[in-house]
């Protein structure tokens, strides 16, 4: 545990960055999900719209450099690729 009275400051904004970091990366898996579950089901009207929703939430974590911008576009084009052979499958 920590004496110094920094130190013990930088504890608790570590916490508190730590779980803001589990909430953005839990909303990322979330949507992820969201839009695998409509590709799945075959509706693509449905699969846009989570796409749109999933690419949003990853740009977004990876301003807050809570994932490397590398990743995000990586997840984003892999998301856009799934989502267009679902579409060209139809």
């Amino acid at each position: 545990m920590a004496n110094i009275k920094s130190a013990k400051k930088r504890i608790k904004v570590i916490d508190r960055k730590t779980a803001q970091n589990r909430r953005i990366k839990n909303n990322i898996k979330l949507a992820l999900k969201a839009f695998d579950q409509a590709v799945v089901e075959g509706d693509m009207e449905a699969a846009a719209e989570k796409r749109t929703a999933a690419e949003k939430t990853l740009k977004k974590a990876a301003s807050k450099h809570t994932i490397s911008k590398q990743s995000a576009n990586h997840k984003v084009s892999q998301i856009t690729k799934r989502f267009n052979a679902a579409k060209a499958a139809k």
